[in-house]
């Protein structure tokens, strides 16, 4: 604005200066300066300072109805009250201790193929699952399955530290598709409210909400069945496993717990399997060759009294296990499937569940699977490698095991 009016303003526009008084003045020194310059020789610096005058007094004008502090930009801290940060996971999300968030992972979607994808031939669709529970998912069904074929049913959580993420987003529905594609099964990838809208339990609130949604889509007959004739016409009911990866994989294992806690009417208490990829575990004390730095470990530690709220500490069975062995056992399947990479942030986790499962008392059986060279949920992004193809294969075999 300053740089406009010194450069910009003519003395004969008396739309230069709003205040008429001011404008007199400056207009009258103005001639009177120039009568006297022109009726006398002066030496040429002498003369420049006085022409310079008019600006100057024009300008001090200006500024006494302008004041300069309200010239001045504001400090950022004034102006945005929003800006004290609650929560910081760089790449990730934002939290702000206003209530608003910032997403910078996990906002990217793809729409579903009802048709079949030109990859795989699996069919894609988006259903809500429990209207009254707000429970939505993606489903997943192959190619060329016969009318009346039953096909196992996988129901998949999508990870993202809780936070971030969807079923429809591009990692996870290839990954849903191939899965499907690769077993054969029907795969349900459940989406659920995410932290720090919906601060856990809500997530694992949605899990069995949706385990319990699918059960009965499967069982359904009649009128009943046109609600989702997918999984009325293909799904089996006596095949479930309940799946996810990182955060996903805690879901799965925690929606398990909870069934023979809480058995599903006319259904039971356990699934046929379950299968952890590179699980999201943490725990107050450091496990194997876990980084005891504590710059690492603030890190993690923070993370998990975010997304819950402060209501469960480290050591909680939601993101501990090992630390209840009596929870533990009571786990609801008797198969379960554990796989890990070697560079993972949770290797030691997953090492210690496949380890302590069994010492724990609980019957039934295990398989562990690491991957060497690679890091966490390396299988997402490298979808395509010939790791993660191996580890596809790992998970489609357990399945059709199950």
């Amino acid at each position: 604005m300053l740089h406009r009016m010194a450069t910009g303003m003519s003395w004969a526009d008396p739309t230069a200066v709003t205040d008429s008084r001011a404008l007199d003045e400056i207009h009258f020194s103005h001639l009177a300066l120039s009568a006297d310059v022109s009726n006398q020789k002066m030496p040429d610096l002498s003369r420049r300072v006085l022409c310079l005058a008019p600006l100057v007094a024009a300008l001090a004008a200006l500024l006494l109805r302008f004041p300069i502090q309200s010239l001045l930009r504001k400090p950022r801290a004034a102006m945005d009250p929003d800006s004290d940060l609650e929560f910081d996971m760089p790449g990730v999300l934002r939290a702000y201790k206003t209530g608003r968030v910032e997403r910078f992972d996990g906002t990217e979607t793809v729409p579903p193929s009802p048709a079949g994808d030109p990859a795989n031939g699996v069919a894609s669709k988006d259903v809500v699952l429990d209207p009254a529970a707000g429970i939505s998912a993606r489903l997943y069904l192959p190619a060329g399955v016969e009318p009346g074929r039953r096909l196992p049913v996988v129901l998949f959580f999508h990870g993202g530290a809780f936070m971030v993420h969807t079923a429809a987003s591009p990692l996870y529905h290839i990954y849903a598709g191939s899965l499907a594609a690769a077993v054969p099964a029907l795969v349900v990838s459940a989406d659920y409210r995410l932290a720090p809208e919906h601060r856990l339990p809500a997530a694992y609130d949605d899990a069995f909400a949706a385990l319990k949604a699918v059960v009965a889509a499967c069982r359904a007959d009649g009128a009943e069945a046109e609600a989702e004739p997918w999984l009325a016409a293909h799904g089996d009911a006596s095949r479930v496993v309940l799946a996810g990866d990182s955060a996903g994989a805690n879901m799965a294992h925690n929606a398990a717990v909870r069934l023979r806690k809480e058995p599903i009417d006319g259904y039971g208490d356990t699934v046929s399997g379950i299968a952890l990829l590179h699980p999201y575990f943490w725990g107050k004390e450091p496990l194997g060759a876990e980084p005891t730095d504590p710059g690492y470990r603030a890190i993690f530690d923070p993370t998990w009294g975010f997304i819950c709220g402060g209501k469960f500490d480290l050591d909680h069975p939601y993101i501990n296990p090992m630390a209840a062995p009596e929870e533990w056992r009571q786990l609801g399947t008797r198969r379960v499937l554990v796989t890990t990479a070697e560079q993972c942030w949770f290797v030691e986790r997953a090492r210690a569940y496949a380890e302590g499962i069994k010492k724990c008392g609980w019957d039934g059986e295990l398989e562990f699977y690491e991957t060497k060279g690679e890091g966490h949920v390396f299988f997402l992004p490298k979808h395509g490698s010939d790791n993660a193809v191996k580890e596809l294969a790992v998970v489609a075999d357990f399945v059709r095991r199950c």
